[in-house]
């Protein structure tokens, strides 16, 4: 227990001195959270939405359907 506390205190204290890195990484997290949160509504539709039928349907549908 007292080494994950070493390492806990040993980036705790790393990144209270930072200065420009705390607003580099506040820079990557709202990307991070625009790529997940955002673009995820927009382009990744649940395709297995629905009823069990309509999910069975379109399992098959993608796993029969041979691509040229």
């Amino acid at each position: 227990m007292e080494k994950l506390r070493k390492i806990f205190l040993f980036y705790y204290e790393g990144f209270r001195g930072m200065t420009v890195g705390k607003t580099l990484w506040t820079i990557i997290l709202i990307k991070l959270f625009i790529m997940f949160a955002v673009l995820r509504i927009f382009f990744f539709q649940p395709a297995l939405s629905g009823t069990d039928e309509e999910k069975a349907d379109k399992v098959r549908e993608n796993l029969i359907t041979t691509k040229p």
